[in-house]
C-alpha cells in the first residue's frame, strides 16, 4: 500500500494480527471499484475493492493518491498476483510486510551495542552502588570502541567513551546530549555493531584489547582491567539471561601475562618514626590558609593506626567512637562515603552513602584503636567540633571531605616529612599506603591473620596474598621458634 494513504484495508496492519494466528488465505477473485468521496476533511477520497467477496477500503487526502493506489492494485492483478482475503493486499506487499516485521523482531533479539548498553544499565541501576554503576559505564564505554562499524578515525576515542558514559545514565534517556557529544551519540546510534558481532573472533579480540589497554596503547593497570572485565562479564551475563547470546564471547580471552599480583611493595611502608613525622608534617600544610592540614591530622591517623579506608573515615561519626581519657578506644564503623560523581548517585551528590565494604548493609565493624589515636581524635573534636550530622571530619564549609582535598594535603606533606631521596621514592605515595603500613604492623605484632582481616574489613586470603609478604625477613627468629618447639639444642651451644 502506498505510504501516502491516510487509511488502510481491514487487517492490513501486522500488529493487529494475533500472534501465532492461522495461515493467510490468498485468492485471485479480486474486483477493484472506482474512487468515491466520503465525508472526511482529512481523507475524503475512498478506494474500495473486493477480495473473495470481502470488502476492503483505503482513504486518501487527494484524488491523485487514491488513483495511484488503484493503479498499483490493478498492476498486481495483471501480474497474476493473488490477494490476501483478510487484508486485501497483494501477495508481494504481504511478503514485504512480513519481512519488515521479521527484521524488526530480529533487531529486538540482537540489539546494537549502543542500545544494549543503555538497556543493561537501566536494568542494573536500581540495585547497584554508585561506584559499581560508574564501573559498569567504564566497561561499556571501553568495549564500545571495539563495537563500531564506522571508520576508526571518525571520532576521538575520548569523545566516544564520554558519549557512552553519558548515554547509559537512565536519567539521560529523554534528554538531549551536551552539544559536544550530540554528533557522537548520533553517530554511535547509527554505527554500533549488533551484539551478535561479538561472536566474530576479530571483534571479540578487539573488544578485549579495549578493556585491557589504555587509549595511548599502554597496558592498563591490573585493577583497571579486572574492574572493566567484571563489568563486561556482568553485561554478558545479562545478555545470556535475555537470550541475546548463548555464552560470554570473551570467556577464553586473557590479557597479556604480566607479573602476578603479589604483596604490597615494602618500599611504600612507613616505620613508626616516619609515621609520627608524617602526621606532624600534615599539621603544617596550609597552616596560614584555613587550617587545611590540621583538619586532616586525625583523618590520616585513622588510616595509619586503625587501617580504615578513606571512605570509611569520611563517614565516621562521633557517636560511633569510644574515646576514653586513658587507654584504648573503639571505633564502630557503620558506613562508607565513597566519591562517585553526581550522575552515578541516587541523591545527586558526589559522595554515595553505603554500608561497609564486603559486609551486609546493616553490619558494623568494631576496631580497637591505640591511645595515640584516641588522643588525636579527642583533640580534633575539641578544636574543630563535628559536622551538623555528627561526622568527625568536615571541610571548611561543614561538608564532606573530598578526595581531591585530602589527596592534595597528603602530597604537600611528603616534602615536609621526608628527605628528598625519600620523597622521590615510593614511600607513602598515597593515603592507602598508610593502611598497608597499619595492617603490616598488626601482622608483625603477631596478631592472627583472621583478626587482622576482621579489623581491616577484608578477607584472610587478601591479607595472605597482599600483606604477609611485606613482613621483615624474620627467618632467624622463625628458626629459633622451631628449635624451641622441637626441643633442639641451639646451634650456638658447644
Amino acid at each position: 500500500m502506498s505510504s501516502s494513504a491516510t487509511g488502510a484495508p481491514r487487517g492490513a496492519r501486522e500488529s493487529e494480527r494475533p500472534e501465532g494466528g492461522s495461515e493467510r488465505i490468498f485468492s485471485s477473485d479480486v474486483r477493484v471499484w472506482g474512487i468515491s468521496k466520503v465525508r472526511s476533511k482529512s481523507a475524503p477520497y475512498q478506494l474500495r475493492w473486493l477480495v473473495e467477496g470481502n470488502r476492503c477500503y483505503a482513504s486518501f487526502a487527494t484524488f491523485g493518491l487514491a488513483d495511484n493506489r488503484r493503479s498499483e492494485l490493478r498492476q498486481a492483478m495483471r501480474r497474476g498476483e493473488a490477494f490476501d482475503v483478510e487484508s486485501g493486499l497483494p501477495e508481494s506487499e504481504i511478503r514485504r510486510l512480513e519481512a519488515a516485521a521479521a527484521a524488526k523482531a530480529a533487531q529486538k533479539e540482537d540489539p546494537t551495542w549502543w542500545a544494549f548498553s543503555r538497556e543493561f544499565m537501566k536494568r542494573r541501576w536500581r540495585t547497584a552502588a554508585a561506584k559499581t554503576r560508574e564501573g559498569f559505564a567504564d566497561s561499556l564505554a571501553s568495549a564500545a570502541l571495539g563495537m563500531m562499524s564506522g571508520k576508526p578515525g571518525s571520532h576521538d576515542p575520548r569523545l566516544v567513551r564520554r558519549a557512552v558514559r553519558w548515554a547509559v545514565v537512565p536519567a539521560h534517556e529523554n534528554e538531549e546530549p551536551p552539544p559536544d557529544l550530540a554528533p557522537v551519540c548520533e553517530w554511535l546510534a547509527a554505527t554500533s555493531l549488533p551484539l551478535s558481532s561479538l561472536l566474530q573472533s576479530t571483534i571479540a579480540e578487539d573488544v578485549h584489547y579495549r578493556l585491557a589497554y589504555r587509549l595511548d596503547g599502554k597496558l592498563a593497570a591490573k585493577d583497571t582491567y579486572k574492574r572493566r572485565r567484571r563489568g563486561f562479564n556482568a553485561a554478558m551475563a545479562y545478555a545470556i539471561q535475555k537470550g541475546y547470546l548463548k555464552e560470554n564471547p570473551l570467556s577464553g580471552l586473557e590479557r597479556t601475562a604480566t607479573a602476578a599480583s603479589g604483596p604490597i611493595d615494602p618500599r611504600v611502608l612507613m616505620n613508626a618514626v616516619q609515621g609520627r613525622e608524617f602526621l606532624a608534617a600534615v599539621s603544617y600544610v596550609g597552616s596560614v590558609h584555613r587550617n587545611r592540614g590540621r583538619r586532616l591530622v586525625a583523618f590520616f591517623g585513622c588510616i595509619l593506626y586503625a587501617a580504615m579506608r578513606p571512605a570509611e573515615v569520611v563517614g565516621l561519626r562521633l557517636d560511633d567512637c569510644l574515646l576514653p581519657e586513658k587507654g584504648w578506644g573503639v571505633l564502630t564503623l557503620r558506613e562508607t562515603r565513597p566519591v562517585s560523581g553526581k550522575q552515578w548517585t541516587d541523591s545527586g551528590e558526589r559522595h554515595d552513602k553505603r554500608g561497609l565494604k564486603m559486609r551486609d548493609p546493616d553490619a558494623d565493624r568494631p576496631v580497637p584503636i591505640p591511645p595515640v589515636l584516641v588522643a588525636m581524635l579527642r583533640s580534633h573534636v575539641k578544636e574543630f567540633g563535628t559536622a551538623a550530622d555528627g561526622r568527625l571530619f568536615q571541610n571548611e564549609r561543614g561538608g564532606l571531605v573530598g578526595t581531591s582535598s585530602y589527596w592534595r594535603v597528603w602530597q604537600e606533606a611528603r616534602p615536609f616529612a621526608f628527605p628528598p631521596h625519600k620523597v622521590a621514592s615510593p614511600l607513602a605515595r598515597k593515603p592507602y599506603d598508610a593502611r598497608a603500613t597499619c595492617i603490616t604492623d598488626w601482622l608483625r605484632s603477631g596478631l592472627p591473620v583472621a583478626e587482622v582481616a576482621r579489623r581491616a574489613g577484608t578477607s584472610p586470603e587478601v591479607i595472605d596474598r597482599h600483606y604477609a609478604g611485606c613482613l621483615d625477613n624474620s627467618e632467624e627468629e622463625d628458626n629459633k621458634k622451631i628449635e624451641k618447639a622441637m626441643g633442639w639444642a641451639s646451634p650456638d651451644v658447644a
